[in-house]
């Protein structure tokens, strides 16, 4: 299970629209920074932010080579929100069981 911090780091990196295009362009692949921008009605400066951003929530890694910067996803960075949501819906599927036990009672 990962903190807090982990979890509000990966939520709010997808909570904003346009890196999770990002996220989305870079599930299929590799993708240059310039062809992720694009597509985007922004600067490529502010799309370069919003890939800062990704890096350091652990969602996609960028790497160099030459004069091009190529970003991928990194699945494993989706683990906290994974975590977070599965012991959530363990949670709720437990209170649906005892409820729908109490209700089968009554009948």
């Amino acid at each position: 299970m990962g903190t807090a911090h982990d979890y509000a780091r990966v939520f709010n990196a997808l909570g904003d629209p346009t890196r999770r295009v990002i996220v989305e362009r870079v599930s299929e692949g590799p993708v240059s920074v310039s062809d992720l921008a694009k597509p985007l009605k922004m600067t490529l400066a502010a799309v370069v932010q919003h890939i800062q951003v990704l890096e350091a929530s652990g969602l996609v890694r960028t790497r160099k080579v030459g004069r091009v910067r190529t970003c991928s996803l990194r699945a494993k960075g989706f683990a906290p929100a994974t975590d977070w949501m599965a012991a959530r819906k363990s949670l709720w599927e437990k209170k649906l069981d005892r409820l729908g036990a109490l209700l089968d009672e009554e009948e």
